[in-house]
């Protein structure tokens, strides 16, 4: 199995960006994504970027990992790496009935 991880552009070349994660700074293929400013986050398989996320995104990913980790160490409460699931599920907007 291999899990998306979020990293963070320092600085992009024309096929590697550096960039900072959960494992500290890393070198980053972008050839998929293409070249992108410093501050992007990009979501990450085997260290090849597959899509570029915004900051939301990168940090509910994050907080799924550290509960991931949490597990991992014998912890069972996990609510407070999910804070997102207290409210009411929404259905997205292509799906929701239209009024004519």
């Amino acid at each position: 199995m291999c899990l998306g991880v979020p990293v963070q552009v320092i600085s992009c070349g024309e096929h590697f960006a550096r960039c900072a994660g959960r494992s500290g700074e890393v070198d980053i293929n972008i050839q998929l994504v293409g070249a992108q400013p410093a501050g992007t986050w990009l979501l990450c398989f085997l260290d090849a970027a597959r899509e570029v996320i915004d900051a939301e995104r990168a940090a509910a990913i994050n907080a799924a990992l550290d509960a991931l980790a949490a597990v991992n160490a014998g912890e069972t409460d996990l609510s407070a790496f999910f804070a997102d699931l207290d409210r009411e599920p929404q259905l997205p907007d292509f799906l929701r009935p239209s009024t004519p």
